[in-house]
């Protein structure tokens, strides 16, 4: 029989060395697709202190509206999309990872793809199992049905499997061709490794791998805050992974929906406006800094020679019952792109890891391997940057005390990584969110992790347990 003529199969694909890089390209792609961003909407953010809704009152509240205040059920709206989204990635990256080594190609290049899907590969399942715990573990393209969960050990063996077999096989930053700018990099499986180590309070294999990406000398901090995540920044000095899209609108065509799903809504309008800062975040910052201006926008800012008016459906201020400022309308900052409608938000380039993340996850991890003054020293270099240039703000941290620099730390990673995705786990891994988060309804021993989506569990017919007290 002959292979189809007009469509690719499993069977027939990867076959070549050009082969092997539209797959490996396939595989980062599944990075854009909206499901990947946490179902598409900013859930995480919305659990944390950082952020509410957003959006108009109505929009969205009964499937948005229930992850604001903990009240998001085993069939809540987005957590079976984003399941998928991400068993998508694993396929793509398995695709190169099953088949790319038995293609007959250039070696170096077969290991750098492979690389490469390895690093997403345990990317994706971090995602999975700080949102889950034990999941299903698929290393093949052909997987058994109704796979059971994985305990979480498991899992993150394959993670660190994954990352580590990354990081001795990719390019440095500065290896790659500008052509090949975006790809994974040593320095970012690196990066990666210290996050997981970071969560799992192996502080130890944190401090190591977050010194090897600052010992590369492959990154910096971009001098003005707001180009971290602004368009000025991308692929610039800081970011030491990002997903990058083009100024199109859809998927299929290059687009990335992360931002436009949080964008200005009303005028200009620039998106959806989910995932609103939260008072709490603004009173947060401490005076003067500049990262607030970086990370909320008002009403009446001026960007890019646009004014913000908002949305005529949504209230200015919102009070509660008692007569209390609950809420204002605002937006979040680091999704904004310069432009004059909606497609320009779908080019935001999503930063996933910063060189500001890694400086912050060393200052924690030398604090806890009693290097105060050596955490010190990175803790600064992130209040350095934000102060630019202005010395009578943000003054330097003098203290040695572990306890008190540990609270520095958090409380700088919030101001510093605050609507990025990151508050809700710090403050899980940090023991913080019964204290910080139950006011807003988290309930100890049952919000740490997600249920897993009924669906999941409907279809595969019993072979998949419930997170407890789900």
């Amino acid at each position: 029989e002959e292979d189809p003529q007009g469509e690719l199969t499993q069977e027939a694909f990867p076959i070549t060395q050009s082969d092997a890089l539209l797959a490996t390209n396939a595989a980062y792609a599944s990075l854009r697709d909206w499901h990947y961003n946490s179902g598409g909407f900013p859930i995480l953010d919305i659990m944390s202190d950082d952020a509410h809704k957003g959006s108009n009152p109505n929009d969205a509240l009964p499937t948005v509206g229930p992850y604001d205040n903990f009240t998001h059920t085993t069939t809540q709206d987005g957590l079976d999309r984003w399941w998928n989204g991400l068993y998508v990635g694993v396929k793509r990256a398995n695709v190169v990872i099953e088949k790319v080594p038995d293609i007959s190609m250039d070696e170096a290049l077969k290991t750098r793809c492979i690389a490469e899907a390895r690093f997403i590969r345990g990317l994706v399942y971090f995602d999975f199992v700080r949102a889950w715990g034990g999941v299903p573990k698929v290393t093949t393209t052909t997987p058994e049905l109704n796979l059971a969960r994985s305990s979480a050990e498991e899992i993150y063996d394959l993670i660190l499997q994954d990352l580590n077999f990354a990081a001795d096989n990719l390019p440095l930053k500065s290896d790659y061709d500008a052509a090949d700018m975006g790809r994974a990099t040593k320095g970012a499986a690196e990066a990666m490794l210290a996050r997981v180590y970071l969560f799992r309070g192996d502080f130890a294999n944190a401090e190591l791998h977050a010194m090897n990406v600052i010992n590369s000398n492959q990154y910096g901090l971009e001098a003005v805050f707001a180009d971290a995540n602004g368009v000025n920044g991308n692929g610039g000095i800081e970011s030491v992974f990002e997903i990058g899209a083009l100024q199109v609108e859809g998927y299929s065509s290059g687009g990335n929906q992360y931002a436009n799903t949080m964008g200005v809504r009303g005028t200009p309008n620039r998106g959806w406006g989910f995932g609103r800062p939260s008072l709490d975040l603004r009173n947060s910052f401490e005076d003067g800094d500049p990262r607030l201006k970086g990370t909320i926008i008002d009403l009446g800012d001026v960007l890019d020679g646009v004014e913000i008016l908002g949305d005529g459906t949504t209230p200015d201020e919102t009070y509660d019952e008692d007569g209390n400022l609950i809420e204002v309308e605002c937006y979040n900052r680091k999704v904004w792109v310069p432009g004059e409608n909606t497609i320009t938000q779908w080019g935001h380039h999503r930063r996933i890891i910063r060189y500001a993340d890694v400086l912050l996850m060393a200052a924690e991890a030398l604090n806890e391997n009693n290097k105060s003054n050596d955490a010190l020293m990175y803790l600064n270099m992130i209040r350095e940057r934000a102060r630019e240039g202005d010395p009578d703000i943000l003054p330097d941290i003098t203290t040695t005390s572990q306890d008190e620099l540990r609270e520095f730390i958090l409380r700088e990673r919030r101001n510093e990584l605050a609507m990025e995705g990151h508050r809700f786990w710090d403050l899980v891994r940090s023991g913080e969110a019964p204290a910080i988060l139950g006011p807003l309804g988290f309930i100890t021993g049952h919000n740490e992790l997600l249920p897993i989506p009924q669906t999941e569990i409907d279809i595969s017919q019993g072979s998949l347990t419930q997170n407890p007290n789900w």
